[in-house]
């Protein structure tokens, strides 16, 4: 797993540049939390298209905690990027309270779907794509909310594991602090990803890396040390949140449907 931290970081600013200017715009917006995934997110597109087309926006609730936003604002300052608090409590407030006994569950993804509202507006704001900052483990794990979080135009994070997020965000110089933080998608007090969870990023990395990326069944996983139930328990979660990384399944009742068929890519031309 580990990197060619070098190429790497020229892969993924190419990415970000090419896929930006081809449709014509020349900047990028994006959610900054205060977490290693928006900062990584961020510094690329600053490697990519320098400081000034690079739009953050920080979306705090009433309940986020402050650590979080000062982060973001850390984040920003050692970017030199523009940064803008969009408090998104007054939205996303009277549709909770319209609820009766709403769970923690409904209410994060309430929150998750109203920030990426203000993002995609911020986009149409200053003429930016909407730059993704979810990394390949949570997107195998489906641990994120759909057309919440995970939705972007563009994502250069989605093909490195989280552990990899870290190795990454220290060669391009994200302060120390947001490398050494706790993860947590700041949707209640004191949540963290693995906590909730209920694993480690390392230990669900270096099977998610065993079983994606080396292709090993299952006897060979077990071979090799990994606990049976834990690998039984990702493996189910690979499969049932597969939905979340498609386009929305179409019935097919022509010659060529959307997203079977008919695949047309713009690098094609007329």
């Amino acid at each position: 797993m580990k990197l060619d931290l070098k190429l790497t970081k020229q892969i993924l600013t190419t990415f970000v540049k090419e896929e930006t200017e081809k449709i014509g715009l020349k900047s990028v917006v994006l959610g900054l939390s205060g977490g290693i995934d928006s900062a990584l997110s961020a510094a690329i597109a600053v490697e990519a298209l320098g400081r000034g087309r690079v739009f953050g926006v920080g979306l705090p609730y009433k309940l986020s905690s402050r650590e979080s936003m000062a982060d973001a604002e850390l984040v920003a300052d050692a970017l030199g990027i523009n940064l803008e608090i969009a408090d998104i409590t007054p939205f996303a407030e009277p549709f909770i309270e319209s609820e009766k006994d709403m769970s923690k569950l409904r209410i994060g993804n309430v929150l998750a779907r109203m920030r990426m509202v203000t993002i995609f507006d911020r986009s149409a704001k200053h003429g930016g794509i909407v730059l993704g900052t979810s990394n390949k483990t949570e997107l195998l794990l489906g641990y994120g909310t759909w057309y919440g979080d995970l939705a972007s135009a563009i994502n250069p994070i989605g093909d490195l594991y989280k552990t990899q997020v870290w190795e990454l965000s220290e060669y391009l110089g994200i302060p120390d602090k947001v490398i050494k933080k706790q993860p947590t998608a700041d949707l209640w007090p004191d949540q963290t990803d693995e906590g909730e969870l209920g694993f480690t990023y390392k230990d669900v990395d270096r099977l998610l890396y065993e079983m994606v990326d080396n292709r090993r069944r299952k006897p060979e996983l077990l071979k090799m040390g990994f606990d049976e139930d834990f690998v039984q328990k990702i493996s189910e979660r690979i499969m049932r949140y597969q939905f979340k990384r498609k386009i929305p399944v179409i019935a097919k009742v022509s010659q060529r449907t959307i997203g079977r068929d008919f695949r047309y890519s713009r690098d094609w031309g007329y």
